[in-house]
């Protein structure tokens, strides 16, 4: 593959995932129910994250791959703590 190839298919990759973060937006901003809500939260950080990856690809930087981590961490731990506030109306126990 060449370098302008490269440069076409991450292009592609970011538009099509700031069109999946602005659908999960619609779902995290309007869902009917909490449960949507959290699982556009959910799509939205992961989209979030796929992005910095993008870019990092594209400049060669590493803070965009430890951002991209952060995120990824914080995520998971905020979205399961709302799954458990759900499921059983607390957090901690």
């Amino acid at each position: 593959m060449t370098t302008l190839q490269l440069a076409w298919a991450i292009t592609a990759a970011q538009v099509m995932l700031g069109l999946a973060a602005a659908c999960a937006a619609y779902r995290l901003l309007f869902g009917p129910r909490a449960q949507d809500r959290i699982l556009g939260l959910d799509t939205f950080y992961a989209t979030a994250m796929l992005m910095l990856v993008t870019f990092g690809i594209q400049t060669g930087r590493t803070l965009y791959f430890e951002a991209a981590l952060t995120i990824a961490l914080v995520g998971f731990a905020g979205t399961v703590a709302l799954a458990k506030f759900l499921m059983r109306g607390e957090v901690i126990e």
